[in-house]
């Protein structure tokens, strides 16, 4: 049974992998950005225990799965139950352009105009990566996967064979 734990930074490809993931394997998936934050404008983070909840309900109700976001606070707390992690780290530069050319998240956003209207404010958040230091940070992100002790990969480029090492 597999339970998988993808992370990194914004525009990485960690849906997409997801959704691969789960199409193959036929894994439960759950994207940490529609239980973290609060359904507000602008949005607020919901309180970390709201949200730990929410992955411990996921969890328990699904043998196998995917779990994938940018957010070590939440993913720390399913580390210790994942069977593998997988670091997306493929550069500011790629993550940007992905940010660029990705499709409509209709799961976040009302409309693609709404998803575009934040283009720029998400283009300035994933520049940030590198230098920030919270929970959606490379210094973050780093020590999740630098602690963990089972099968992880991490992935230095963008490309569509994620799943073939």
């Amino acid at each position: 049974m597999r339970r998988i734990v993808i992370f990194g930074n914004s525009g990485a490809g960690k849906s997409t992998l997801a959704q691969e993931l789960t199409a193959e394997h036929g894994l439960a998936h759950l994207d940490l950005d529609t239980l973290a934050w609060e359904p507000t404008s602008p949005p607020e983070r919901r309180p970390l225990e709201v949200s730990l909840q929410a992955i411990r309900q996921f969890t328990d109700a699904n043998e196998a799965w995917v779990i994938e976001g940018c957010y070590a606070d939440l993913l720390a707390s399913v580390s210790q139950s994942c069977n593998e992690m997988i670091f997306l780290n493929p550069g500011v530069e790629a993550c940007i352009a992905n940010c660029h050319s990705r499709p409509w998240e209709r799961h976040k956003y009302a409309s693609k105009a709404a998803q575009d209207e934040n283009l720029e404010m998400l283009i300035q958040w994933v520049r940030d990566y590198e230098t920030r230091d919270d929970d959606f940070s490379l210094r973050r992100h780093r020590a999740l996967f630098d602690t963990f002790a089972g099968p992880k990969r991490e992935y230095a480029e963008l490309h569509t064979a994620y799943l073939r090492p």
